[in-house]
C-alpha cells in the first residue's frame, strides 16, 4: 500500500458545508438501500412463492435499491453506500480521513435507522437469513 496516497485532512474541512452535505447524502442513500433490500426479504417471506422465484425477486429488489441509492448520492458524495467502498476510496487517496470517518458514521446511522423504520413498518416481523 502506498502511504503517499493517504490524505489525513485539509484545512477547514470540518466546517465546510460540502462535507456535511456529502455525509447527509451517504446517510440517505444507505437508509434507502438497507430499507429496500431488507424490506424485500420480509415481503417475499410473506408471499407464498417457491424458492427460486423468491430469490429472483429479492435479487432484483436489491439491484434496484442499490441503483437508486447510488444515483441519489453519486454527484454529492460519490455514491459509496458501503463502508468498505468508502475505505477503498480513502486508501486510494480519493477521500480525506475526516470525510472517511464522517461517511462511516453516516452509513452506520443510516442502516440502523432503516432497520428501525423497517421494524416499525413491518409490525416487528423478523428477517431471518436461514429461511
Amino acid at each position: 500500500m502506498a502511504l503517499r496516497n493517504i490524505i489525513i485532512s485539509r484545512t477547514q474541512e470540518a466546517t465546510h458545508r460540502d462535507t456535511w452535505r456529502a455525509a447527509l447524502s451517504e446517510f440517505i442513500s444507505t437508509l434507502i438501500f438497507v430499507f429496500a433490500a431488507s424490506g424485500s426479504t420480509i415481503a417475499v417471506k410473506n408471499l407464498s412463492t417457491d424458492a427460486p422465484t423468491a430469490l429472483v425477486i429479492v435479487a432484483v429488489a436489491n439491484a434496484f435499491a442499490l441503483f437508486v441509492a447510488v444515483s441519489v448520492s453519486l454527484n454529492v458524495s460519490g455514491g459509496h453506500v458501503n463502508p468498505a467502498v468508502t475505505f477503498g476510496a480513502f486508501v486510494g487517496g480519493n477521500l480525506t480521513l475526516l470525510r472517511c470517518i464522517l461517511f462511516w458514521i453516516a452509513q452506520i446511522l443510516g442502516s440502523v435507522i432503516a432497520c428501525l423504520l423497517l421494524k416499525f413498518t413491518s409490525g416487528g416481523q423478523v428477517q431471518s437469513a436461514s429461511q
